[in-house]
């Protein structure tokens, strides 16, 4: 099956993105210029990924691979550090989280067999798992944030009695880990029934069986879960102590 889109097509379809222009417009919602802004940068991002990616895909170089693989952890580390809505945050606590979580899972899938260890497949899949990641660690961040501002007092009330940092934290890094992994979660119970992802999508596009595009989504699946819940579990426990000072204070 050979799949195209024309120029016609690319206008046409600009075209849904100006009903949501309009909507903003019409019920005041101020997101034109967001969107614009969104649009702009989508497509050039694209245009220019679109030919880093077929050179790397032509030289198909071990080096390239891996470098472009860390662009992308770096630069998703960066994103979800700036969502953290904390004055004292720290890069390296996004840094490691995203860089753990996708490396880990990567590997399994790559020792297991799932994966080879060439551009067109290690590419897509690191982007596929360091975007995930950090869309949780982006949500633990603020959840951190939110639930620190409002337990303030209750967190000052087991400190004085004596409880552990840790110990005055850990209801909400349960919380802010729990609200974080939701999205995979509930995207899980819904796979199949709701919607039909990415991966599965393109490869039934692309021809394949459903039932073989099944497996890999399977894959995709466990491959999300892990990454988000690593993620968020490393990203949690460094940044929650970025809320207390050396003398195990609550910092403004």
């Amino acid at each position: 099956m050979n799949l195209s889109v024309n120029n016609l097509s690319l206008v046409l379809s600009f075209g849904l993105a100006l009903i949501a222009i309009a909507i903003s417009q019409k019920e005041k919602l101020d997101l034109s210029k967001d969107i614009f802004y969104s649009i702009f940068r989508a497509v050039i991002q694209l245009v220019i990924v679109g030919y880093v990616l077929k050179y790397i895909f032509q030289v198909d170089n071990n080096f390239l691979t891996t470098a472009m693989s860390l662009f992308i952890v770096f630069n998703a580390a960066w994103n979800a550090h700036k969502r953290n809505p904390s004055r004292h945050k720290k890069y390296i606590h996004s840094l490691l989280a995203i860089l753990i979580s996708t490396y880990v899972t990567l590997g399994v899938l790559i020792l297991s067999g799932a994966i080879q260890f060439i551009p067109s497949q290690i590419v897509p899949i690191t982007g596929m798992i360091a975007s995930n990641s950090m869309v949780a660690i982006g949500l633990c961040y603020r959840n951190l944030n939110t639930q620190f501002h409002d337990q303030r007092q209750q967190v000052l009330e087991k400190l004085a009695l004596g409880a552990s940092v840790k110990l005055a934290a850990q209801p909400i890094l349960q919380h802010s880990i729990k609200t974080a992994m939701q999205p995979t979660i509930d995207s899980a119970k819904t796979v199949g029934l709701v919607s039909l992802p990415g991966m599965m999508s393109g490869l039934i596009f692309a021809g394949l069986d459903p039932v073989h595009a099944i497996k890999y989504q399977i894959m995709v699946t466990f491959m999300l879960l892990s990454a988000t819940s690593l993620g968020s579990i490393i990203g949690g426990y460094s940044a929650y102590k970025n809320y207390f000072n050396e003398m195990h204070q609550l910092v403004d």
